[in-house]
């Protein structure tokens, strides 16, 4: 159950803010280097922030807990990428998913640390 509630807390920001920015992008109020940026950042701070709420509702070892989370948020992107647009795995792409896996892992133990200190 804890993984469906940060599932619903990487996936909502996801996907709200990558249609603000779409948006904002076809009425030309973003330049297209801001546009792709912002497309960057927008998953690794939601997984950040839904690692966060994973560990705070984890006992011990947040770092794995994250790792798991990241894991499955990257298994999705993979196979919607590679099922639905058909495009090829590159060391790009490698790079930001480990980027992803990292930025999830690194919220879990935030929030473990930030549920002891209370």
């Amino acid at each position: 159950m804890k993984y469906l509630k940060s599932l619903l807390y990487v996936f909502t920001p996801i996907l709200i803010l990558s249609i603000i920015t779409t948006v904002l992008y076809y009425f030309d109020l973003l330049n297209k280097n801001i546009f792709n940026w912002i497309i960057l950042i927008i998953p690794i701070i939601s997984l950040f922030i839904g690692g966060t709420y994973l560990g705070t509702n984890t006992l011990n070892r947040g770092y794995l807990e994250g790792i798991k989370l990241g894991s499955i948020i990257v298994a999705t992107f993979l196979l919607v990428s590679i099922l639905a647009f058909n495009i090829s795995f590159s060391f790009k792409q490698f790079i930001y998913y480990l980027i992803i896996i990292i930025s999830s892992t690194l919220g879990s133990m935030f929030g473990i640390n930030k549920k002891k200190e209370t």
